[in-house]
């Protein structure tokens, strides 16, 4: 019987070595895998490379993670926040490094990796500093850069429910990176709000498939993440 089912956080994060790709889904700290993210920093992986649209708040999550010093590299789309003062301060010493890449380009090239397409071509960009090294093109008149793929080793989503096979149904700003990111990294695992029955998501509220993911774990509300980034709200976290 296939059981993807994880019994603890520290599990699910096991396998993390230094200097992994890891993407983190949600939308900021809204639907972000926290409890996942704490698990991973007491796991004690260095020199990661993180992929997220944000650059996390607060003390605590991603940006505790990055508060460590733990994160090498952080691909994003909004860096700058009044509290992501971890990252900041990181960022103007020279400790970590920063792929600045429009969020629309971001979700494109993760989900170019997840269909395993070569790359594409983007008006988005062209002409500014982000074009700098890359390919140009004109099409249409109009110019266009060359934007990679974007892979993960690993892929770290919350999700509203889940089930032993796999199978995951997201809640608003859950939904945001998490379907481009479970096809585009090696080894996915999901942080559920609730596990359900094998057949207890509607087949057409099936958000990510099952043969997408390698593991779920139904983690306990943390009590300060849940103060802190409401993660008792699925619909707001």
């Amino acid at each position: 019987m296939i059981d993807k089912t994880l019994k603890t956080c520290a599990e699910a994060v096991s396998r993390v070595f230094d200097g992994a790709t890891v993407m983190l889904g949600g939308f900021g700290d809204p639907g972000l895998p926290g409890v996942l993210i704490e698990a991973l920093r007491e796991h004690g992986a260095k020199d990661l490379w993180v992929i997220h649209n944000g650059a996390g708040q607060g003390d605590y999550a991603l940006a505790g993670l990055m508060d460590d010093g733990r994160v090498r590299k952080l691909t994003c789309s909004f860096p700058s926040h009044p509290g992501n003062k971890a990252f900041a301060n990181r960022y103007m010493r020279g400790e970590i490094e920063l792929e600045l890449v429009p969020q629309g380009t971001l979700c494109e090239r993760i989900r170019a990796a997840g269909a395993g397409l070569g790359g594409f071509f983007t008006p988005t960009g062209a002409g500014t500093e982000l074009a700098a090294g890359k390919e140009t093109r004109m099409i249409n008149g109009r110019e266009h850069v060359f934007e990679m793929p974007l892979s993960a080793d690993f892929a770290f989503v919350r999700a509203y429910q889940g089930d032993r096979l796999g199978n995951l149904t997201y809640r608003m700003a859950m939904l945001n990176f998490n379907v481009p990111m479970c096809t585009a990294a090696k080894h996915v695992v999901a942080e559920i709000d609730e596990l359900v029955p094998a057949g207890g998501i509607d087949p057409q509220q099936v958000h990510t498939p099952g043969i997408f993911v390698d593991h779920v774990v139904h983690c306990a509300r943390h009590p300060v993440l849940a103060s802190k980034v409401n993660l008792q709200n699925p619909g707001r976290a």
